[in-house]
């Protein structure tokens, strides 16, 4: 089922997210919704509070583009329960991120090159692993939404100053978009 992505602005993206165990209440339809709701909006990457839930939760899904990859163009899926970076390794580098949340936004986040990321996966098998190239960027973006944080939160104040007229209008709908949204105060 495709669930609605909540705005900028809406209260949940701003809070920490609570821990899950396995017994949570239809933990396996959640996530199949997750992705597909992804899918559909055409994400990579998307956190629990984006669909207005307050838990740490987190689906990824994309194929890569490098050929010097060797996963390249086959399909990375990966569900990231109660995710922890405990360790942030290689430069810090910038990429332009843009967020299902704040559409029609795009900037460039300096972000480590790679994390150690231990989480439960779909199966609530633990792992403990290092993530790197676009997995780990995707995945520091997606953490950054269970912890309340929003890409546009990592910009100077002035490029900030620079996007209010912009997030303003996603607080308030005025952005299109071609997936369902909830926004923090109706068009």
């Amino acid at each position: 089922m495709i669930l609605n992505i909540v705005g900028y602005g809406c209260p949940v993206l701003k809070k920490v997210a609570e821990p899950i165990d396995k017994d949570y209440p239809k933990l396996q339809e959640l996530i199949d919704d997750m992705f597909e709701t992804m899918y559909h909006a055409d994400g990579v990457g998307l956190a629990a509070p984006q669909i207005n839930l307050s838990i740490q939760l987190v689906t990824i899904g994309y194929r890569p583009y490098d050929e010097a990859t060797d996963t390249f163009g086959k399909k990375v899926e990966r569900v990231f329960i109660n995710p922890q970076i405990l360790e942030e390794k290689g430069e810090k580098t910038y990429f332009n991120e843009g967020c299902l949340s704040i559409p029609e936004i795009h900037e460039d986040v300096l972000r480590p090159e790679s994390v150690v990321v231990k989480y439960f996966d779909r199966n609530f098998e633990e792992h403990t692993e290092e993530l790197t190239g676009m997995l780990a960027r995707i995945a520091q973006h997606e953490i950054d939404h269970l912890n309340g944080v929003v890409f546009v939160d990592h910009l100077s104040p002035i490029r900030k100053t620079l996007l209010k007229r912009k997030l303003n209008d996603v607080v308030g709908g005025k952005v299109p978009t071609r997936y369902r949204m909830k926004f923090a105060k109706k068009k």
